[in-house]
């Protein structure tokens, strides 16, 4: 006879929800590509590794942020404090390619597309060609890929050059990543929306 399960636990199994303690894989559940959107401290990567921890115990972390000062260097030192362990990070300010193609298993997650695109411009890359690099790399990539980047075209026109050409090129990215993902969420206030699939 099977156990007896409390009423409340019950109608949890019937609904699909988790008993408690328990977390749901969501890894046949995530598509190839996952792209997680949002301002600056609007909890897109904390949500992005929540994601990725439900999804499987082998994650990869693609780190794409140069510790250039003490507050880059913080910053960064509290993303991995938060990550803890269960993390292999790589360092890929410029090149994921490698790595991604290496990920034959579980799920990789790239923080973020935004500080890679800064990299770039910063070193006057083509642009254009290093985006379809990155497509072509997460395309390929074995595992399923979770994309966090930033938006940034809800804010005032910038009064520089440089800023303007920035916000442009982060825009063209973001559509670029959209179309290519079939999940997008846009995360505000620490809240996930779906803009693209449905959330697992």
């Amino acid at each position: 006879m099977a156990p007896f399960l409390p009423f409340f636990d019950f109608w949890s199994v019937l609904r699909g929800i988790p008993l408690t303690g328990s977390k749901k894989d969501t890894s046949a559940m995530l598509p190839s590509l996952t792209l997680v959107l949002g301002g600056a401290a609007s909890g897109k990567s904390s949500y992005a590794e929540e994601l990725a921890e439900r999804a499987s115990r082998t994650r990869l972390y693609l780190a794409t942020a140069h510790a250039g000062d003490d507050e880059m260097a913080a910053k960064i030192a509290a993303h991995r404090a938060r990550r803890g362990d269960g993390w292999d990070t790589v360092e890929a300010p410029l090149d994921p390619a490698p790595a991604l193609a290496a990920a034959k298993s579980g799920v990789v997650l790239f923080d973020c597309a935004t500080m890679w695109l800064s990299n770039h411009l910063m070193a006057d890359h083509d642009i254009e060609m290093e985006t379809g690099n990155l497509l072509a790399a997460l395309s390929a990539c074995p595992a399923p890929v979770i994309v966090v980047s930033n938006e940034l075209g809800l804010s005032i026109v910038p009064e520089n050059a440089l800023a303007r050409r920035f916000r442009q090129a982060q825009g063209e990215l973001n559509q670029c990543l959209a179309r290519q993902a079939g999940l997008v969420v846009f995360v505000a206030a620490g809240l996930p929306m779906a803009m693209k699939g449905a959330l697992p």
